[in-house]
C-alpha cells in the first residue's frame, strides 16, 4: 500500500510538519508523564483509526519501557486493573475530546473535573495540547491512508 501523497517529500507538508512537531516538542517536555502522553496518543489513534500512528506510538512505548499488557488493554481501560486512576482521567479526556462531535455541548464538565483532580495547570494544558495534536496527526495520516508497519523508534529525531 501506497500513501495518496507523499508527507515525507512535499514541500507544503514539510513546513507544515515542522511547526506541528515544534509544538509537540512544548508537550514532550512538559511535566506530564511520559507514559500518560503515549497512552494518550495511542487511545486516541485507536479511536481514528490511524495505524502509523499506533505503530509509532505502541513502539516508541515499549522502547520506553511500557508493558505489553498494558499497550493490549488501552482499548479496554475502563475493565483493566492496570491503568492508575490519573492514567484512567487522562483516557477518559482523550476519549471525549476525540469524540467531540459525538457530544452536543463538548467534554462534559465532570470529566474535567476528574482529569483536573489528578492534574496541575501545566500538565492539564499539555494533555489539551496533546489531545489536539495527536488528532491533527491522526486526520492526516487517515487522509493520505499512510502506510503503517515500518516505523523505527527514534526515526523521526
Amino acid at each position: 500500500m501506497d500513501a495518496r501523497l507523499n508527507l515525507f517529500e512535499n514541500a507544503v507538508s514539510g513546513r507544515f510538519f515542522k511547526y506541528i512537531n515544534s509544538a509537540g516538542k512544548a508537550v514532550s517536555e512538559s511535566s506530564l508523564p511520559a507514559a500518560t502522553q503515549e497512552l494518550v496518543k495511542i487511545r486516541a489513534s485507536q479511536i481514528n483509526g490511524c495505524g502509523m500512528c499506533l505503530d509509532m506510538h505502541t513502539k516508541d512505548a515499549v522502547a520506553a519501557g511500557e508493558t505489553a499488557q498494558r499497550l493490549h488493554l488501552v482499548a479496554a481501560w475502563r475493565e483493566a486493573k492496570v491503568f492508575s486512576d490519573a492514567e484512567r482521567a487522562a483516557l477518559e479526556l482523550t476519549e471525549q475530546g476525540t469524540r467531540i462531535a459525538d457530544a452536543a455541548g463538548g467534554v462534559p464538565d465532570e470529566v474535567w473535573a476528574n482529569a483536573a483532580k489528578h492534574y496541575d495547570e501545566d500538565q492539564l494544558a499539555a494533555l489539551v495540547a496533546l489531545i489536539a495534536l495527536i488528532n491533527a496527526y491522526n486526520r492526516v495520516n487517515v487522509l493520505v491512508q499512510q502506510p503503517a508497519g515500518d516505523y523505527v523508534p527514534g526515526m523521526f529525531g
